[in-house]
């Protein structure tokens, strides 16, 4: 085992000994390759540099009490990468390859897997880039798919505690029919001025709101919202949101629960009425929201007024990270053990 810090882990990159590759050329994926070059050789006409042909994805592995290590829901993040592919036409990697590819980058940085009680794991990032060259706005026709892994904490600092958050009306994340609802590069990149707005103002991350109306919330940054009340859960249904795995759990837990679940346009003047409010995704799990800023309005919402998340949020986040560690029954088979 590593001698880190595991519990001081940010949410960062850190250099681990080995990354999995395999190209697409002539028709055909080829064979996994083991590398431990933290870099890539692109062509200077690449479609992903000029057109955006990128799309990655963001999953974990967990140790558990048992010294065991898992993943969970691998394959909703294979369908995610394959609707991300697809809709910006890029070559698929097949299921077959993907499992094998985040498999192996588990495997060969082992000593990585953070131990059980750390509240870190290990971050695996698949990515899938255009590398065939173009120099007129067309698909390439050779692909690169890679799986980096690295040690990470938790995504907001606060990590389980009420963070901050800015609503920012002056950027779009995505258009309603464009690129929102798959992970691909160029959402993030458009996210960014809202990023730095919200940084400026001493907030975690922004707030958006969909692009035609400026009125029902889309996503917090890199993550989806939900707000509870009335014993419902109830999340923003939109075509320029991507689909949470993190989310899509979540709201099967709150099921089992006894909750009701809506998925449904939230106005942003419906934040008043919740009794919690978070954002969710893989990176940050749950993080329990305590205080929106609507910077254009000059208007505070507070929540968690005693300093800690909510009691729905905590037994939600209890009952899901339980799962992911092993430490209680997985009745949906969400967990696969690799080791």
């Amino acid at each position: 085992m590593l001698n880190l810090e595991w519990g001081k882990l940010p949410f960062g990159y850190l250099k681990t000994d080995y990354n999995i590759r395999c190209c697409y050329r002539d028709g055909k994926w080829g064979e996994l390759e083991v590398s431990s070059s933290e870099y890539l050789n692109l062509h200077i006409s690449a479609t992903a540099i000029h057109y955006g042909q990128q799309a990655f994805e963001g999953m974990k592995a967990y140790r558990g009490k048992d010294g065991k290590i898992r993943l969970f829901r691998w394959e909703e993040n294979f369908k995610r990468m394959e609707r991300s592919a697809n809709g910006i036409l890029m070559q698929p990697i097949t299921k077959e390859l993907f499992k094998e590819a985040i498999l192996k980058a588990v495997l060969m940085n082992e000593k990585f897997v953070p131990p059980y009680g750390t509240g870190a794991a290990l971050y695996l990032r698949p990515l899938l880039i255009g590398s065939g060259p173009q120099v007129g706005v067309k698909p390439a026709d050779e692909y690169l798919f890679m799986v980096f892994a690295t040690p990470v904490g938790p995504y907001f600092k606060e990590g389980f505690s009420p963070v901050k958050i800015a609503v920012v009306r002056d950027s779009d994340r995505a258009a309603p029919l464009g690129t929102g609802s798959i992970k691909v590069g160029g959402n993030y990149a458009s996210s960014l001025k809202g990023v730095q707005k919200a940084h400026d103002e001493g907030y975690g991350a922004p707030m958006y709101l969909d692009s035609v109306h400026k009125k029902y919330i889309d996503e917090i940054g890199a993550a989806n919202f939900f707000g509870i009340k009335n014993n419902s859960y109830i999340t923003p249904k939109s075509s320029s949101i991507l689909p949470s795995i993190t989310n899509m759990s979540i709201m099967q837990l709150a099921e089992d629960m006894g909750l009701n679940v809506e998925r449904r346009p939230i106005d942003i003047a419906e934040l008043n009425s919740f009794e919690e409010v978070g954002a969710c995704g893989t990176a940050a799990i749950i993080s329990p929201i305590g205080e929106i800023f609507d910077i254009d309005v000059d208007k505070k919402y507070f929540f968690c007024k005693d300093g800690k998340a909510g009691p729905i949020s905590t037994k939600i986040y209890e009952k899901l990270v339980a799962i992911q560690y092993g430490d209680e029954p997985d009745p949906h088979n969400w967990v696969e053990i690799i080791k």
